[in-house]
């Protein structure tokens, strides 16, 4: 892992931890690319109303102001004034905003994905940073988005993942819809603060779950337990649909939702097997989300938490009458790279991305060395030239200690030999035609 940072919760990693977490932006980006989305990078600030304009968070936002204020006024992001600026906590509230404001410029359904930081008050442990890196997708339509996107995002998400250095996961799907018909059914009304409190399922327990849907919301003990029985539906299949109609509620919302469920696990279940349930106490704590909702947990790593959630949004971005509702996933790179590193589950294969240092016989050869070090990387092999004509056992050591294989000599008469320091094996080389194995190209990294 990472040495302690200095600043809680700002993580640094060391190059060759920050090599493994360019392998999985770099994987991620070729998959979203394959599926055409499209990368787009937001500002990093948004005014404070903007941020919490859609419900309220559980995070601490990192509010901006000057440090030296004109005639000592207080800052304004201490104010509580929605137009005082903040570092935003998502990726999506920003991408919201970036739609509207750019709708005109943008071909509907946008695909786009978005690499970047952000920032929350969360008290730090391992996977849960204040400021970490996160990895978005979204599809987003002018009006009205096909359910079809629904099932796409948890497909391309599930190849992503797949295509990482990191243990099982599984992908665990509700709806909202369903969630809301079903309590609308039982007679609670207040769907959104049911979800909240179906929410802490995880952390707090049923038998908590079950006091607080009573003292807080006036919940019976039949709509208690009815509530906590939807909530501990978890299938592989579609057989989710019987026993939630099972359990005898009737009402508009539930029997869609339960249909649009239904067609996302269908084909999760045929193009992702095994990487997919429907588990029916998925939440989600934001109040945007609007229908399909997923959570995602490495196998044997479930105290990590959700590496990957998002889901429907209908409502989130409008311009006048004009809506824009989506469907987006994010997973939580910072997250998932710090249990790769902690739990060695994949290592660079070297911490430098040189493969070949190229050796000076003399100070004077300096210049001859550039020459053979260009040619090489005009063939794209990495090459840094020794700054030191020291003995060669010395220069050697340098390239060890780096962590580069090849060493390259050249002597006085213009003849160029190549070694690989690991093996000992050294042969005659040409600038022009040499290249390292393919294993030693490039850095890789490995699984564990």
């Amino acid at each position: 892992m990472a040495r302690t940072a200095s600043l809680s919760g700002f993580p640094e990693w060391l190059p060759e931890e920050r090599l493994v977490e360019l392998h999985v932006l770099d994987t991620l980006r070729r998959v979203f690319e394959l599926h055409g989305f499209s990368s787009i990078e937001t500002r990093a600030v948004e005014t404070v109303g903007q941020l919490l304009r859609k419900g309220e968070i559980d995070k601490e936002v990192y509010g901006l102001s000057r440090l030296q204020e004109d005639d000592g006024a207080e800052p304004a992001s201490q104010k509580g004034d929605p137009h005082a600026l903040a570092l935003h906590f998502d990726l999506t509230v920003p991408f919201a905003r970036y739609v509207v404001e750019n709708a005109g410029y943008l071909a509907f359904p946008f695909r786009r994905y978005q690499i970047q930081k952000v920032w929350r008050g969360e008290r730090p442990q391992e996977g849960r940073a204040r400021e970490f890196t996160q990895a978005d997708i979204d599809i987003v339509g002018d009006g009205d988005l096909p359910f079809r996107y629904d099932v796409e995002i948890a497909l391309v998400i599930a190849e992503a993942l797949s295509a990482l250095p990191i243990p099982d996961f599984l992908l665990r799907i509700n709806n909202r819809k369903l969630a809301e018909g079903f309590y609308n059914g039982i007679g609670l009304t207040d769907t959104a603060g049911v979800l909240r409190n179906i929410d802490k399922l995880e952390k707090i327990g049923a038998a908590k779950v079950a006091e607080l849907l009573k003292s807080e919301l006036g919940a019976t003990d039949e709509q208690a337990r009815s509530a906590l029985k939807l909530a501990s539906i978890r299938t592989g299949d579609t057989s989710f649909v019987a026993q939630v109609r099972a359990l005898g509620v009737s009402n508009e919302l539930l029997e869609e939702g339960l249909t649009e469920l239904e067609q996302v696990i269908a084909a999760a279940v045929q193009r992702a097997p095994g990487k997919v349930v429907a588990d029916l106490s998925i939440a989600r704590g934001l109040d945007y989300y609007t229908g399909t909702v997923v959570e995602t947990v490495l196998v044997g790593h479930e105290q990590l938490g959700s590496i990957c959630s998002g889901g429907r949004y209908d409502a989130l971005a409008s311009k006048g009458n004009r809506k824009f509702p989506g469907v987006g996933l994010s997973i939580g790179v910072t997250r998932l790279v710090s249990r790769i590193l902690s739990q060695e589950l994949a290592t660079a294969t070297r911490s430098v991305p040189t493969a070949v240092l190229v050796a000076l016989s003399s100070d004077d050869s300096w210049g001859a060395a550039q020459d053979v070090a260009a040619e090489l990387r005009s063939r794209g092999i990495a090459t840094e030239v020794a700054a030191k004509a020291e003995k060669f056992g010395k220069q050697i050591k340098f390239a060890d200690r780096r962590g580069i294989p090849f060493v390259w000599f050249t002597d006085e008469e213009g003849k160029h030999q190549v070694k690989d320091i690991r093996s000992g094996e050294q042969v005659d080389a040409d600038p022009a035609a040499w290249a390292p194995p393919a294993e030693d190209l490039h850095v890789r990294v490995l699984k564990a």
